[in-house]
């Protein structure tokens, strides 16, 4: 309780009540109160820091887990008197409303939600406290959470859970990383078998082109080789066939066969060589004559 002259520094704010009623609400610097009439009380409006010790709280499905916290709050300075009108003791309220606040989300989450969202709860018990404490002129800025600490029991099971887990995803990792080997393998080979059929074919192709270049080129030559000996037979005359004719009979004379047939053709090949005899018979007969 303030009266006579009285400082008020630049984070306060001081509430004068005059006959017991509401008055005046004092900025920094120097305030006179006047004693019997009036008496003022000094707001402080910095940011306030509480840690909350740890308690003791109740998840929903009936775990109890040991849980401590921190609040930050303070006093509007244009909702000063509030915090003097309103309520008793304005920080003793603001810290026993965020225990009672707490336990009821704690009581609504699960272990798992209380271990694993911590923001979530945070946010809503800040929210809470929010529609609470405005009628008292004051901000809660931010709760952390520092610690939220199982029984022991309860921690033994959740070690164990999390090395199973992370020994399945290890093994599910394992067979997934063989699974993908697997494939690349199989695609290797795969791409494998297809190079090698596309070389057998590109093979079969070059092969069967050069034997058709080959065929060509053979018949090729074979024609020309015919040409040539059309070319050559059509300046070959009769007499030059008897001559061969004769050459063969002369080979057929020395062979040991009795026996020979000869066609049609050689008569007619004959012809010159006998009509050359026919004519010198003819000649000595008249020269006699």
């Amino acid at each position: 309780m303030a009266v006579g002259i009285v400082v008020v520094k630049q984070y306060e704010r001081m509430v004068v009540l005059k006959w017991g009623a509401l008055d005046r609400v004092s900025d920094a610097g120097l305030r006179v109160v006047i004693p019997v009439v009036e008496s003022g009380r000094i707001v402080d409006l910095r940011e306030r820091v509480r840690r909350v010790p740890t308690q003791k709280y109740i998840t929903n499905d009936n775990v109890v887990v040991d849980m401590d916290f921190v609040i930050y709050f303070r006093i509007l300075p244009e909702e000063a008197q509030r915090a003097v009108l309103n309520v008793e003791n304005v920080e003793q309220a603001v810290i026993n409303l965020a225990v009672a606040s707490l336990r009821a989300v704690i009581g609504a989450a699960s272990l798992a939600s209380a271990l694993s969202e911590r923001e979530r709860i945070r946010d809503t018990l800040q929210i809470r406290l929010d529609e609470v404490t405005g009628r008292w002129g004051v901000k809660v800025s931010q709760v952390e959470i520092n610690e939220v600490d199982p029984p022991p029991g309860v921690k033994a099971a959740m070690e164990r859970e999390k090395s199973a887990a992370a020994i399945k995803t290890a093994e599910i990792t394992e067979s997934e990383g063989q699974r993908q080997s697997q494939i690349n393998r199989a695609e290797g080979e795969k791409q494998s078998l297809i190079l090698k059929a596309e070389g057998d074919r590109q093979s079969e192709i070059l092969q069967a082109e050069g034997d058709q270049q080959a065929a060509v080129l053979r018949a090729e030559g074979f024609s020309t080789a015919l040409d040539k000996i059309h070319q050559v037979a059509n300046t070959v005359d009769m007499k030059t066939m008897s001559l061969q004719y004769f050459d063969t009979l002369k080979s057929l004379g020395n062979s040991p066969a009795t026996k020979f047939i000869f066609p049609m053709e050689f008569t007619s090949m004959l012809q010159p060589f006998l009509g050359l005899g026919n004519g010198g018979s003819r000649g000595d007969g008249n020269k006699d004559s």
